[in-house]
């Protein structure tokens, strides 16, 4: 008899997301440029915005505590919205249930998915965002769980997770099984740099959908 069980209960780690999913983090340093190169200009009114952004982030920082929902609300879906990613052909999915079969195993993961960007079933992008002083990359694995249960497997399937300061993108391939993370970029440097980084990433992503 298949035991379904939450996914955030059953992959904690890298190695459990490796061994469970039989996953690889490849070691090719050409797998993953999207993040790097070919980025799109920001305009200066893109970056006004970010700028204000980040000033409303650390404001409510300075309290010492953010609740998951407030950072959903005051960073990721302004992002999204900079990010042409809320309108058609795409169409954001919030609290997307999803489920993978472990045969092997006699198990079925179940969880959900904070924000699921979508273009006739291609998943472009898919949000997990973490409460404030949550070390984001805690959250690698379970994404990558998420990112398993993508129904399309001839394209790349790209994912990002944030605790609203710091980002980390994701790219897999699930024919191959392989995947790797981008560097992690932050909200709090200094001259904006890499949260302008944030947007121009997140823009890249999206013109892979057509």
């Amino acid at each position: 008899m298949t035991q379904t069980v939450a996914i955030s209960q059953t992959i904690s780690s890298l190695n459990e997301a490796d061994s469970i999913l039989n996953l690889q983090r490849t070691t090719e340093a050409d797998f993953f440029l999207e993040w790097s190169e070919e980025l799109p200009q920001l305009t200066e009114q893109e970056k006004q915005t970010l700028n204000g952004l980040k000033t409303r982030y650390l404001y409510y920082a300075a309290d010492n505590a953010i609740a998951e929902g407030t950072i959903k609300i005051i960073i990721i879906s302004p992002l999204l919205e900079l990010a042409n990613l809320c309108d058609p052909p795409l169409k954001i999915r919030a609290e997307k249930a999803v489920n993978i079969e472990l045969e092997d195993r006699e198990i079925k993961l179940q969880g959900f998915i904070d924000a699921l960007v979508v273009q006739n079933k291609f998943w472009v992008i898919i949000i997990e965002a973490k409460k404030y002083g949550f070390n984001v990359s805690l959250a690698l694995p379970q994404a990558l769980a998420y990112m398993m249960a993508n129904p399309n497997l001839d394209k790349p399937i790209f994912g990002m997770v944030t605790n609203g300061e710091d980002y980390i993108f994701i790219k897999l391939n699930q024919q191959t099984r392989q995947y790797d993370f981008s560097k992690k970029l932050t909200l709090s440097d200094r001259d904006n740099h890499e949260f302008y980084q944030v947007l121009q990433v997140m823009k890249r992503i999206t013109t892979l959908a057509f």
